[in-house]
């Protein structure tokens, strides 16, 4: 679970990155078109309370479905699974899907490495090299 959102979190930044943005208005006095021309994390500092706490929110609700749903997996229970929509595996061989899921948990470990540095070359100059002089950071 948490390799897909850093996933997620990496794929969001370099889209913010590239200045990709949806059209029309978030708000009643901020565009996409001007949250896109700032750094993701700016951008988030100028996002409006009350789209903050959708966000939140619906993070929450997400979180609070999955973690209370009988015996937890740290327990024994089974694995989250969170697809959107739901694929249907049994018709794959087990060596395949094996192979699969080791290959999305090095994609994971990778987007961890990625967002974590990020952050760090957002908030400390110089900490990583080969983000140094970029605009996204």
């Amino acid at each position: 679970k948490h390799s897909r959102v850093a996933m997620l979190a990496t794929t969001g930044y370099l889209v913010q990155a590239t200045g990709a943005h949806f059209p029309g208005m978030l708000s009643s006095d901020t565009s996409f078109e001007s949250l896109s021309t700032m750094n993701p994390f700016d951008a988030w500092e100028a996002v409006p309370l009350a789209g903050k706490a959708q966000i939140i929110g619906t993070i929450f609700v997400a979180e609070l479905y999955t973690e209370s749903k009988g015996t937890h997996y740290t327990k024994g229970g089974p694995l989250p699974e969170i697809v959107f929509p739901k694929f249907d595996f049994s018709n794959i061989d087990a060596d395949v899907l094996e192979k699969k899921r080791c290959r999305e948990l090095n994609n994971g470990r990778l987007a961890m490495i990625a967002i974590m540095s990020f952050i760090s070359a957002n908030n400390i100059e110089g900490s990583v090299p080969l983000l140094t002089g970029n605009p996204a950071f």
